[in-house]
C-alpha cells in the first residue's frame, strides 16, 4: 500500500487485507456493528456513531465532496452473537457525494446480521453507493435499504455480492419530490449451497419521477437465487418512467433461480417495463471461441464476465470498477474455493 494517500480510521486490523481501498478515499471501520472511532473530512461531512450501534454519515448541504468514504463492516470473535442496528445517511440539499459499503467477516464463527439503512436524499442532492458484499459461508446477512428521495434527488446504489452463506437484500424507495431519481442496480455470484434472496419496492408517489433496476445472477452448483421487485405507479403520478430487469446465468443443472417482477400503476401517463430471465451458456458462443482457440473453461469465463459486466460498468468509478470486476474474476476462477475454511475470501 506504499505511495498511496488512504486515510484509515483508525488502522485496520492487520490480519485483514483489503484489496478495494482507492486513493482519494477516507476509510471508517464498522466492527460488530459499532463505528471504531469518528470521522470528519471534505468540507464537514461527518460519520459518528449511532445512538446504540449503527452510525449516521451526513453530507451538508450544497458540499461537493472531492473525497469518498469507505465504510469497512466486519463481523469478528469479538462478538458472536446475533446482531440488529441501523445506519443513517443523509445527503444534504444540492450535495454531491460518493461512498462505498463494505461487508466481510474475520472469523469463522456463524454470524447472523440484521441490517437498515436509512437513506434521505433530500431536494437536489446526487448520491452514487457502492455496495461490497463479501462474507463466508457460515454468514447470514440481512440488509434493508430505506430509500427516500425529494424533488429532483438523484441516488444510483451499485450492489455487488460476491460471497455469503445466505444474503438477503431487500430495497424500500419512495420517489417523493417531483423529477426524483433511482437506479438500483446489482451483481450477485452464488455456488455451493449459498442463497441470495433480492426483494424491491420501487415507489412512483408524484408525478414526473425516474427508476431503473437491473440484477443480475450467476449461479452454480446447488446455489439459489430469488429476486421479487414491485413497482407502485400511486394515482395521479403521471409522466412515470420505471423500468426493472433480473436475469440469472445458471452455470450448474442443479442452480436454481425464483424470478416475480410486478407491476402495480394507478396512473395512466406511463413508461413502464419489466421482465425476467434465466438461461445457460450460449452454447454456439463457446463453440465460436473454441473454434478460435479459446480453451473451454476459459470460454466459459469468458462468457460469464460479459454477463456480470453490464452491472459492472454502471460503476462510474473506473479505479473502483476495475477493482471489483478483479474481484469479481478471482471469484469466477474459483479462487475463493478455499473459502469453506478461511473467512475473509481473498479480500
Amino acid at each position: 500500500m506504499s505511495g498511496t494517500n488512504y486515510k484509515y480510521a483508525p488502522s485496520l486490523p492487520e490480519e485483514f487485507k483489503c484489496r478495494v481501498p482507492l486513493p482519494g478515499t477516507v476509510q471508517a471501520l464498522v466492527n460488530n456493528g459499532i463505528l471504531r472511532d469518528q470521522v470528519e473530512f471534505d468540507a464537514g461531512i461527518k460519520i459518528v456513531p449511532g445512538k446504540d450501534l449503527g452510525f449516521v454519515y451526513n453530507v451538508p448541504a450544497n458540499c461537493i465532496a472531492k473525497e469518498s468514504l469507505q465504510v469497512i463492516s466486519f463481523r469478528d470473535s469479538g462478538n458472536t452473537s446475533d446482531i440488529s442496528y441501523q445506519n443513517s445517511l443523509v445527503f444534504g440539499k444540492d450535495s454531491e457525494s460518493s461512498m462505498l459499503l463494505c461487508t466481510h467477516t474475520l472469523s469463522m464463527d456463524q454470524f447472523n446480521t440484521d441490517e437498515i439503512v436509512n437513506i434521505d436524499i433530500e431536494e437536489g442532492a446526487t448520491a452514487d453507493i457502492v455496495v461490497m458484499q463479501n462474507e463466508h459461508n457460515s454468514s447470514r446477512h440481512k440488509v434493508t435499504f430505506r430509500v427516500k428521495v425529494a424533488r429532483k434527488g438523484n441516488v444510483r446504489i451499485n450492489v455487488v455480492t460476491l460471497h455469503g452463506a445466505q444474503l438477503d437484500n431487500f430495497f424500500e424507495v419512495d420517489l417523493k419530490g417531483k423529477e426524483a431519481k433511482c437506479e438500483l442496480n446489482g451483481v450477485y455470484l452464488v455456488d455451493g449451497t449459498q442463497k441470495i434472496n433480492t426483494e424491491v419496492r420501487m415507489n412512483h408517489l408524484v408525478p414526473d419521477c425516474w427508476s431503473s433496476q437491473l440484477f443480475k445472477g450467476i449461479l452454480d452448483d446447488k446455489s439459489v437465487a430469488s429476486f421479487t421487485g414491485r413497482i407502485l405507479v400511486a394515482k395521479d403520478a403521471q409522466k412515470t418512467e420505471a423500468y426493472q430487469a433480473n436475469h440469472n446465468l445458471l452455470v450448474s443443472s442443479a442452480a436454481k433461480a425464483y424470478a416475480q417482477p410486478q407491476l402495480e400503476i394507478y396512473a395512466d401517463d406511463v413508461k413502464c417495463s419489466h421482465g425476467a430471465t434465466s438461461g445457460r451458456l450460449d452454447e454456439n458462443a463457446l463453440f465460436y471461441m473454441r473454434s478460435r482457440g479459446i480453451g473451454a473453461s476459459e470460454a466459459k469465463l469468458l462468457q460469464q464476465l460479459a454477463f456480470a459486466y453490464d452491472v459492472l460498468e454502471k460503476i462510474d468509478n473506473d479505479k473502483l470498477r476495475q477493482r471489483l470486476y478483479d474481484l469479481v474474476e478471482s471469484r469466477l476462477r474459483g479462487e475463493f474455493s478455499h473459502c469453506d475454511n478461511c473467512s475473509m475470501n481473498c479480500c
